[in-house]
C-alpha cells in the first residue's frame, strides 16, 4: 500500500507529504464476575496521509496540510481522487512555513517492553491472572473485566527522507468492583501497562476492593472549607501533565503559556521542589522524530520546551518530538506520614481534571478519608478546587512510587491551602 501511496502522489505531483502505516494485532478477552464471556482476535491495518502545500498570501509564505482518508481496498482512482481532494483542501490552511523534519531510512526498533516476544493472548493471560488473584472476597467483588493485549508496528515516511519503523506493546482495559452491603455500590477502574507489571495491577485491584467497600458506608461530605488535600495514584499523574501541557512549544507560540527555559515556573518552592523527566517510552514519534530522554523540570525550573516539527520551527528551536511519559523522583516523607497530619485523602473523583490553560484543578468527591487530627471518617460528596500555579509551592510528594503506562513518580502528593465545597463550614 505505501508504494502505491507514493506512485498516486508522485503522479499529481504532490512533492510534500507525510505518511503513516499502523498494523494493530489485539488479543481481547471480557468477563462476567471470574467466566469467561467473548473472547476475540483482531488484526488492523491504518494509513493516514498528510499532504502539504506551500504558497504565499498577502506576500507571507504558508505551508498548508490536510489529512486524506486512505484504505488498503481503495482503487487506484480513488485514491487519486482522496489525495488530490486533501491538496485541495490545504490550500486553505494559512499556517506559516516551516519544513517537516528531515531524517533517513532506519532499521526497524523492535520494542523493549517485556511483553515484546509473546503473543497477546499470553500477555493477556498474564494480567488477567494478576487482576482476577485480587479477587478473593464475597462482600466486595470482580464484577466484570475488560482486557486489550496489542501489538502495534508503526512505520513513518516523509518527504524530507524519513522511514522509520518500530514496535509497541502494551496491555489495557477496565473492571467494575461491585460491593452489595450496607448499600449496593459499583466502582469504575481503568488500567494500561507498558509493562507486564502483574504485582502493580492486583496491588491497584486490592486498593480497588477495599475501597469500594468503604464507599458503600460512606453517606456523608467533608464540610466546606480549606484542607490540606492528599491525591495519590493516577491523580497524581493527571495534576503533573499540567506540565508537560504547559511547557510544549505549541502552548507557548501560541502564547497560551508564557513559559521560557531557565524560568523558575514552580514559583517560590516551600514544599517539595518539582523536577520531571521526559521518557522516551518509544524510539519515535509519529512524525518520525528520534526520542530520547530530556530533563523537562529540574528543581522547578524548566529545561525543555519540546514540541513536534511545525511549532519548533516557528521558536526557532530543535524539534524533539511529542512525549507522553514522564519519570518523577519521589520525596522523602512516607505515606503514613503525610496521613497522620489533618488532611481530606481523595481517592475517587467522578472525574478529575486540570485546566492546562489556567492551572485549575478540581473534581466531585467520589471517596474520601477525612482525618481532622484524632479521627479518621470516610466522606463522599461535594468537591475540591485549586489552582496549581498558587497552590504548586506548597506541595509535597511521598516517598512510595506508582507507576502506570506513561507515568512513573510519587504515589501521592499533598497540597495545603485547596478549597473544598461540601456541606456546612469546617
Amino acid at each position: 500500500m505505501i508504494e502505491r501511496i507514493l506512485r498516486a502522489l508522485d503522479a499529481l505531483r504532490i512533492e510534500t507529504y507525510a505518511i503513516s502505516e499502523t498494523d494493530t494485532e489485539s488479543a481481547e478477552a471480557f468477563y462476567v464476575r471470574r467466566r469467561l464471556d467473548m473472547k476475540r482476535r483482531t488484526a488492523l491495518t491504518d494509513y493516514s496521509v498528510t499532504v502539504y502545500r506551500p504558497f504565499e498570501r498577502d506576500g507571507a509564505a504558508c505551508l498548508g496540510s490536510s489529512t486524506a482518508p486512505v484504505y488498503p481496498d481503495m482503487e487506484e482512482d480513488e485514491l487519486r481522487a482522496a489525495l488530490e481532494a486533501a491538496y485541495r483542501a490545504a490550500g486553505l490552511v494559512s499556517n506559516p512555513a516551516y519544513e517537516l523534519y528531515a531524517g533517513e531510512r532506519e532499521d526497524f526498533v523492535p520494542s523493549r517492553s517485556g511483553f515484546a516476544g509473546r503473543s497477546p493472548e499470553e500477555n493477556l493471560r498474564a494480567m488477567a491472572e494478576a487482576l482476577f488473584a485480587a479477587d478473593v472476597h464475597e462482600d466486595a467483588f470482580l464484577n466484570s473485566a475488560e482486557f486489550f493485549a496489542t501489538r502495534t508496528l508503526r512505520r513513518a515516511i516523509n518527504s524530507r527522507g524519513v522511514d522509520v519503523s518500530w514496535e509497541r506493546c502494551e496491555v489495557q482495559g477496565e473492571y467494575v468492583i461491585q460491593c452489595v452491603s450496607p448499600r449496593d455500590v459499583e466502582t469504575h477502574h481503568i488500567f494500561r501497562y507498558r509493562e507486564p507489571d502483574a504485582a502493580a495491577l492486583r496491588g491497584e485491584a486490592e486498593r480497588a476492593i477495599e475501597r469500594t467497600r468503604d464507599r458503600a458506608r460512606a453517606e456523608e461530605p467533608p464540610a466546606t472549607g480549606t484542607y490540606t488535600v492528599l491525591l495519590s495514584g493516577e491523580h497524581v499523574a493527571t495534576l503533573l501533565g499540567y506540565y508537560r501541557a504547559r511547557s510544549s512549544a505549541s502552548m507557548i507560540y501560541q502564547k497560551y503559556s508564557d513559559w521560557t527555559v531557565g524560568q523558575a515556573v514552580q514559583g517560590d518552592v516551600r514544599g517539595d521542589a518539582l523536577s520531571i523527566v521526559l521518557k522516551a517510552a518509544e524510539p519515535y514519534d509519529g512524525e518520525g522524530i528520534p526520542l530520547r530522554d530530556r530533563p523537562l523540570l529540574e528543581d522547578g525550573a524548566l529545561r525543555t520546551v519540546h514540541g513536534g516539527a511545525r511549532f519548533s520551527s516557528y521558536l526557532g528551536i530543535e524539534p524533539t518530538g511529542a512525549y507522553r511519559c514522564v519519570e518523577v523522583p519521589t520525596g522523602r516523607t512516607p505515606l503514613a506520614e503525610m496521613k497522620r497530619q489533618p488532611c481530606l485523602h481523595v481517592v475517587s473523583f467522578s472525574d478529575f481534571q486540570i485546566d492546562s490553560f489556567t492551572g485549575h484543578f478540581g473534581g466531585e468527591i467520589r471517596l474520601g478519608y477525612l482525618f481532622d487530627g484524632e479521627r479518621e471518617r470516610v466522606v463522599t460528596g461535594g468537591s475540591i478546587n485549586g489552582s496549581l500555579p498558587e497552590l504548586q509551592g506548597n506541595m509535597t510528594f511521598s516517598r512510595e512510587r506508582y507507576r502506570s503506562a506513561d507515568y512513573d513518580g510519587p504515589f501521592a502528593v499533598a497540597i495545603r491551602g485547596v478549597a473544598v465545597a461540601g456541606q456546612g463550614e469546617a
